[in-house]
């Protein structure tokens, strides 16, 4: 059974279907994935770090013991109270998810211990998918696609966070923030954590675009938005150039990735709006493109695609993971990710 309809999935997460063992959350966006994982653990057993009654496991696992699944599956509680076994998968292998799939359809099916929750989250799954097309067509199992959050999903994300801290956005700031923030939703999240801490927890603040401008900085004087244009202009040289000025002010490669991942998401949502029927002028103006920088932006959007933009989105998050890594090279991370850009872009004839 798919669960596609925001009503229908925050009803499950919150009180998981009677008769229901299983459940498949997949999607782009781990983000959203992660999250909705956490939401349902908490909602099948009291404690999901309790290690009597909830088995974490990965496609390592599974890979070096064939048999850990099923065995994990039909293990009793030793505690009481019903058994979570929760699979996190990473990357598509055919393999794993043919065991996968097995497992799904058998445990739907009653196969294992009935009384187990078999929760597996997973990233973005083809049509082919044998393990997405076990949850979808079984009567015992759920399977919960995740899709990238649109503008309002991130502006109710962004309202929702910031009320528990007692502060907010008036409309104008809201527009703004919500125009910077990347489109993945553990990234998002992060930065709105910033925003609030910048705002002070607890304070009541109502803030305006003006109270923002030092927490998002001047972005058309600043050296990493132009760095992050240039690169998607296609002029890899003035994007080095503006990387390592930026380094000399003492802004480093997660800032730089950060940079990059904003500009993608303002072409991202400027051209999901011309798709919609918006002039590109307008489409731009709305995802708070600069005056400024505005005919550059423009170039830019008349020649890159949502597919494209959408492939290469991947190689931003993973930038981002690599820059945050102990010990990493996070400068020649970001000026990595600043030539696989520009590289695109130039074939893109920009």
């Amino acid at each position: 059974m798919i669960l596609g309809k925001r009503p229908d999935i925050e009803r499950f997460l919150g009180q998981p279907t009677r008769g229901v063992r299983v459940a498949l959350i997949w999607g782009r966006d781990r983000g959203v994935v992660h999250e909705r994982g956490d939401r349902l653990a908490k909602a099948v057993t009291e404690d999901p770090t309790d290690p009597f009654n909830v088995s974490l496991l990965t496609e390592t696992d599974i890979d070096g013991d064939p048999a850990k699944l099923a065995d994990e599956l039909s293990a009793q509680s030793l505690m009481g109270g019903r058994r979570l076994v929760r699979l996190k998968l990473t990357a598509e292998k055919p393999s794993i998810d043919r065991a996968a799939a097995e497992a799904v359809k058998q445990h739907a099916e009653s196969g294992f211990n009935p009384d187990a929750f078999f929760l597996v989250e997973a990233g973005a799954l083809g049509r082919d998918s044998g393990l997405r097309k076990a949850a979808e067509k079984a009567d015992g199992a759920v399977a919960i696609p995740c899709y990238e959050d649109e503008p309002g999903d991130i502006a109710r994300l962004v309202r929702e966070a910031m009320a528990q801290d007692k502060v907010s956005l008036n409309a104008e700031a809201l527009e703004l923030f919500v125009a910077r923030l990347p489109k993945e939703r553990g990234v998002a999240r992060r930065e709105i954590e910033r925003l609030i801490l910048f705002l002070g927890p607890g304070s009541g603040m109502t803030a305006t675009p003006a109270d923002l401008t030092p927490f998002l900085g001047v972005e058309p004087d600043a050296s990493l938005a132009e760095a992050a244009q240039d690169a998607f202009g296609g002029k890899l040289a003035a994007a080095h150039a503006g990387l390592r000025r930026a380094a000399a002010e003492g802004e480093g490669g997660p800032a730089a990735v950060r940079a990059m991942g904003l500009h993608l998401g303002r072409l991202r949502r400027t051209l999901t709006l011309a798709r919609a029927g918006a002039g590109l002028p307008e489409a731009a103006k709305a995802s708070g493109v600069f005056w400024r920088n505005e005919r550059e932006f423009l170039r830019q959007a008349r020649a890159w695609t949502l597919e494209q933009l959408d492939s290469l989105q991947p190689e931003v998050l993973d930038a981002d993971r690599a820059c945050k890594q102990t010990g990493s090279p996070d400068g020649l991370i970001a000026e990595r990710l600043a030539l696989t850009i520009a590289g695109r872009a130039r074939r893109l004839g920009l």
